[in-house]
């Protein structure tokens, strides 16, 4: 054996606890199990047949779905034969779909349903590598001699010899590449990261450790697993630890899937974060009398616990038996509501958190591990973790990892877990790793403890007609924590001040209007909301900021940034480019509308 890969360890979790749960799925309306023994079989079948496909060392697999079995056992089975699985967002345009097939190389593809497959359908013609389709179970089988079913694919490998999977897996070096990440493209095409088998599982067995994940854990998968989060989560690291990996194969579904589940582990988004915060301060906001006076006791006594626990401090005393009762009173039944009355780890990641949402949630008992990291670094840089958490910060180096900052303050790291490269991009992979440092193009600052605080984006940063420089990030940020505001940009190019394009968050602009009276499709041009956001903009916004970093105006826009818009990116980031030439005309009209605030 060259290298024990995340293969080598599914074999091994296949044979010590074969008939132990690995993973269930929702698809036909009940949940159903799949074993660790089952589980390998699916992936060995998957690398028997891509084999009579042609597909080996170096080939590459594409997979066009959402969260379900059969995405992770092509990826596996992909590997398997020393090939490549690269994961496509089911958002993506055929135009986008065909520019990942073309650039991969990409032999077969794996396809959800009819709709994915009429993608295919239009852009066949122009992917000339090509030459295979397999849909996933109970998807309806097109009339295409080049598509198959997933059971005919699967028996279709059923005759190669079974030795041949155990050759091919112990063949894999640690520097093999064995997944493609394609980036989210928030500056034009997107680059495939190179994922080695040393990177994924080196990553996976040391974020496991470093979260505490236990065999058996539940685990619910629900993001994109063609992001690197939830491939790392719901496979490398389930795989290592010997977790049980609830497949939510509907984003939409994800606050039911959440009560049933009940993992023991949750992995949000900030917009996730965000949508709780906002069902939560909703519910609270409307609670009088004696009722508000508990829930705002028990918030008082939970922020104290949590800045000790965050500290690496047990509370005890008063306090702890405070905690006893406001638990009972409160934040027990809020958690089983949400589904998180099990859940020992809170993380957020992806992109930043409001630090007024994490203080929130603390007061519930509820305190996020905020995490950072990229693609290139296999996902993980740093993360506040149990007991190391400071809110605002996103933590401290993980293990095996170092960060350092340049001298322009970028963040550089350098362990097991930085990439290979760019596919076809030596000049990108050339600027981003140097000396075997990772070159993040974010920046950043370490406190005296070594946590990490991110302070924006190179590319992002604006520069004034005044010459000066802001970094938009953290302003950004806390406009989005204002209840009103779902998504901000700020302005600022050449401008000799700052404005803000806003979008409003879907529930709190309903909550506004129905308390005033108004109707919300034109709540962007309602004066008495524009009204409490200036005043909010001036006393919440500004004032952490220093004057040049002043949002002086802003805009509110009719629509919501969405993925189907173009506005962001299928993990939820802001196009910058796109915003700044889908608006532009909303943009001179606020710069005609002078200093506001």
């Amino acid at each position: 054996m060259a290298y024990e890969t995340i293969l080598h360890r599914l074999d091994k979790r296949a044979s010590s606890s074969p008939n132990d749960v690995a993973y269930r799925d929702k698809l036909t309306g009940t949940w159903r199990e799949t074993t660790w023994s089952q589980y390998n079989t699916g992936a060995q079948r998957c690398a028997k047949a891509l084999s009579k496909m042609g597909v080996g060392t170096g080939d590459v697999v594409t997979i066009l779905g959402n969260n379900r079995p059969e995405w992770t056992l092509m990826l596996l089975g992909a590997m398997g034969v020393g090939g490549i699985g690269a994961g496509i967002y089911t958002s993506n345009s055929a135009d986008e779909v065909a520019y990942i097939v073309n650039h991969s190389d990409s032999k077969v593809i794996l396809l959800e349903d009819k709709g994915q497959y009429d993608k295919i359908l239009t852009e066949w013609p122009n992917m000339p590598t090509l030459a295979h389709a397999v849909m996933m179970d109970g998807a309806e089988q097109p009339e295409d001699d080049r598509v198959m079913s997933w059971d005919a694919f699967l028996a279709s490998g059923d005759d190669v010899d079974d030795a041949f999977v155990s050759t091919a897996r112990d063949a894999l070096g640690a520097d093999q590449v064995g997944a493609f990440i394609y980036t989210s493209g928030t500056t034009g095409p997107p680059k495939a990261v190179m994922l080695t088998h040393e990177n994924l599982a080196w990553t996976g067995d040391m974020l496991a450790k470093a979260a505490g994940t236990r065999k058996g854990d539940e685990l619910l998968s629900y993001l994109p697993l063609s992001h690197i989060a939830e491939q790392a989560n719901s496979v490398h690291i389930a795989i290592s630890v010997g977790s049980v990996v609830n497949y939510c194969h509907d984003g939409l579904q994800v606050a039911e899937y959440l009560k049933e589940v009940r993992p023991m582990l949750f992995f949000g988004v900030p917009r996730v974060w965000e949508r709780f915060y906002a069902g939560i301060g909703a519910r609270m906001a409307e609670a009088e009398g004696p009722k508000a006076k508990i829930a705002g006791w028990a918030r008082g006594v939970g922020s104290q616990v949590t800045a000790q626990r965050n500290a690496g401090k047990e509370p005890g005393g008063l306090l702890a038996i405070q905690e006893k009762i406001a638990d009972k009173l409160v934040f027990s039944k809020l958690k089983a509501a949400l589904g998180l009355d099990r859940c020992r780890v809170y993380i957020s990641g992806a992109a930043p958190a409001s630090l007024e949402i994490l203080e929130f949630m603390g007061s519930l008992g509820i305190s996020i591990c905020e995490i950072y990291g990229q693609s290139e670094g296999t996902g993980p840089t740093s993360s506040n973790l149990p007991g190391a958490v400071k809110f605002g910060t996103v933590g401290q180096p993980l293990p095996g990892v170092e960060v350092k900052l340049g001298p322009d303050d970028e963040i550089l790291f350098r362990g097991k877990n930085v990439f290979a490269g760019y596919f076809k991009d030596q000049a990108a992979t050339d600027e981003c790793l140097i000396d075997g440092w990772l070159h993040s193009g974010d920046l950043g600052s370490l406190d005296s403890d070594n946590y990490l605080t991110i302070t924006g984006r190179k590319k992002d940063i604006i520069i004034t007609s005044g010459g000066k420089n802001v970094a938009p990030k953290n302003i950004e940020g806390a406009l989005t924590a204002l209840e009103l505001v779902g998504h901000a940009v700020c302005i600022g190019e050449q401008q000799r001040y700052l404005t803000a394009l806003i979008t409003l968050e879907p529930e709190a602009a309903k909550r506004f209007a129905d308390a005033n009276g108004a109707d919300v499709a034109t709540l962007h041009e309602n004066e008495a909301l524009r009204a409490q956001l200036e005043s909010e903009i001036a006393a919440k916004v500004n004032s952490q900021f220093a004057r040049v970093e002043h949002v002086r105006n802003f805009r509110i826009l009719p629509n919501e940034f969405t993925v189907e818009s173009g506005e962001l990116t299928p993990t939820f980031k802001i196009k910058r480019n796109v915003v700044n030439e889908k608006y532009a005309g909303e943009i001179d009209k606020v710069y005609e509308m002078g200093q506001a605030i």
